[in-house]
């Protein structure tokens, strides 16, 4: 245990969380041997600490160490840049450049996001794993490296290699040994003690006294969801450590400072009968579905109500109504919230009404309408894609890894969408 807390100390790891615990512990036992690891956790919770620790403990510790970012290098490069390229090897290449991999020979190459990469390069690199062969591109040199191999993920590994995004036999060479870093919500022991660490650290960079929260907002603190990990985390405790002047943080204050869709616990998600919670690629698909269903729900309603203004056959549309309430709100909801939300039939005169003489004549029709135009309401996923990116890229000001973190997609992905949509 004292080797443990000696590592924690030596690379600023703070928690005593046992999962966190058994992880350190794993990367302090293969740090000895040559074998790859896998990190996976997801994005935020720390997993370039593991490698770091993995090569100080290695015999492999007085030669170079390498961390690269898969996610961010774009795929036309990326070979180039893993394995270098030879003078000429395409438009561009005006002399022969070493890659990582003959950069790092005897060292630790630490890849980031190794889900992220093309199909060719993990042909590529699955070479390497099995007998640290590889060409520079335009090469055909076979060329030797002994590398130590650290990979890292937040994606699930075996829905990429059912989708076919991600190699079965590259994953198994990669995880021999597996490292699992829990997300920040199930260390809830250890969330203060990480923003206590925080606040000090941002009130001796800022000069100014550190921030103390009250228990209520120790509370919020403690049960908030946490979506962008130890990561978010540090950057809401610099923020309030600049933008508050009292020192003394409210649960209020606090709550200012975290997204109002993340701060309730961990909440279920509505999802239809017969379909897995898995066949959603995301959180967002299904706030587009349940929009959807509220447009159709809203169109049907607008519906009958003209209809009983048209013809005022109100026992008709009455029962009408009565089975898209119980549509909407289910079978077995509360009988007087259903009577309340049933409000519905229009008075004698509304809006929709449109005044005219005729209207007052006896015998007269009841109600004389205009030509009804229909305006099919537009719920465009591209334009609430776009809103999304361009409200996480002002929160996070401007920086792409943060708002990539908080999207849920990766850095690549994120700069490709910021030139598609021009933001």
């Amino acid at each position: 245990m004292s080797n443990l807390q000696s590592i924690k100390q030596r690379f600023e790891i703070i928690g005593n969380d046992v999962h966190l615990n058994r992880a350190l512990e794993k990367a302090i036992q293969v740090a000895a041997t040559d074998i790859s690891v896998l990190v996976t956790g997801e994005s935020g919770v720390g997993k370039e600490s593991i490698p770091k620790i993995i090569h100080a403990l290695s015999h492999r510790k007085h030669n170079k160490y390498i961390a690269v970012n898969c996610g961010a290098i774009p795929e036309g490069t990326i070979d180039s840049e893993l394995f270098g390229h030879e003078k000429g090897a395409f438009t561009g290449a005006t002399q022969t450049r070493s890659g990582y991999f003959e950069e790092a020979d005897g060292g630790t190459i630490f890849l980031d996001e190794v889900g992220e990469l093309p199909l060719t390069t993990q042909v590529r690199l699955l070479r390497v794993l099995e007998n640290g062969e590889f060409l520079k591109v335009g090469s055909s040199n076979v060329q030797k490296t002994d590398v130590r191999i650290v990979a890292a993920t937040n994606q699930n590994m075996q829905e990429a290699i059912r989708d076919g995004k991600f190699r079965e036999d590259l994953y198994y060479r990669l995880s021999t040994v597996e490292i699992h870093l829990p997300p920040l919500r199930d260390r809830e022991e250890d969330i203060h003690l990480l923003f206590r660490k925080f606040a000090s650290d941002f009130a001796q960079k800022y000069q100014m006294p550190t921030i103390r929260l009250d228990e209520a907002a120790q509370d919020l603190l403690i049960h908030y969801r946490w979506p962008g990990n130890i990561r978010q985390l540090r950057n809401v405790a610099e923020q309030i450590s600049v933008l508050e002047k009292e020192r003394n943080i409210t649960a209020s204050d606090l709550k200012a400072y975290l997204p109002s869709n993340a701060v309730s616990a961990n909440l279920p998600a509505v999802v239809p009968e017969g379909r897995k919670q898995g066949d959603f690629s995301n959180e967002r698909e299904i706030l587009y579905k349940v929009l959807f269903d509220m447009k159709s729900d809203l169109n049907d309603l607008k519906k009958l109500t003209l209809e009983l203004l048209k013809h005022d056959n109100s026992q008709q549309v009455q029962e009408e109504n009565e089975q898209l309430i119980q549509k909407i709100y289910g079978q077995n909801g509360d009988e007087s919230e259903e009577k309340s939300a049933i409000a519905v039939l229009p008075p004698a005169r509304t809006e929709l009404e449109i005044t005219s003489p005729a209207a007052s004549r006896p015998g007269g029709d009841k109600y004389h309408f205009a030509e009804e135009i229909e305006e099919e309401e537009t719920l465009s996923l591209q334009q609430k894609e776009i809103e999304l990116i361009a409200k996480s890229l002002e929160r996070n000001r401007g920086k792409r890894k943060a708002a990539a973190a908080e999207l849920g997609i990766s850095e690549r992905t994120l700069y490709r969408k910021i030139k598609q949509y021009d933001l």
